[in-house]
């Protein structure tokens, strides 16, 4: 019978509550969050790119979350940064207010059919989740290569009034500004596909 190999991947501690900030060494400073960071490469490059920076990621499937963690300890970043087999969801609500200082969606949601729906990643629930851990001024940044989506996240994002756009005459920010990029981010670029970037700063 055939075992799990990822069966032990890391999950956060247990318990109704828990703080982000004391498992990658953030101590009261506020982290970054980075919801399905998958391969892990934007959680690399931003942690190459500020030395400051503290990272934690949440990530569903078991095998990506085991591997990223488990390299961030081999390059020496497992104090600054960890990946947990976790559903942001679920996870989100168990963390403190004004925890964090950015959250980070990188092209999410590949559910077109109806029936999948509540797979979705970016609803109107978990908004209110992120708001509720970013401190004043934390900002929410959101990435995809599709249209339809950013069009759906935008009039989403719309309805929180706590998040203000930081490019409100352009409706999309031109630019990723935090000096590292996604897997498929650098994929979209070579490929020549529009990227469309929401930056909101929570008010």
């Amino acid at each position: 019978m055939k075992t799990n190999p990822y069966a032990d991947a890391p999950r956060l501690p247990e318990g109704e509550r828990v703080d982000p900030r004391a498992l990658v060494g953030g101590g009261t400073r506020p982290i970054e969050i980075e919801i399905g960071p998958g391969r892990g490469g934007f959680v690399f490059e931003r942690l190459a790119a500020d030395p400051e920076v503290c990272m934690l990621g949440l990530e569903i499937r078991r095998k990506w979350a085991t591997i990223v963690d488990q390299k961030l300890r081999e390059r020496g970043c497992g104090d600054r940064a960890r990946v947990f087999a976790e559903d942001a969801k679920s996870a989100l609500p168990r963390f403190p207010e004004a925890c964090a200082r950015a959250v980070f969606v990188h092209f999410p949601d590949p559910w077109w059919k109806k029936k999948h729906h509540k797979r979705l990643v970016v609803t109107a629930e978990l908004l209110t989740q992120v708001c509720r851990v970013l401190g004043s001024g934390g900002e929410l940044f959101i990435q995809t290569d599709v249209s339809e989506r950013a069009t759906a996240y935008a009039a989403l994002i719309a309805l929180e009034p706590r998040l203000r756009a930081l490019n409100p005459e352009l409706g999309f920010a031109a630019e990723n500004p935090f000096s590292a990029r996604s897997p498929r981010e650098h994929r979209a670029i070579a490929d020549g596909l529009p990227i469309y970037r929401l930056h909101f700063r929570l008010q």
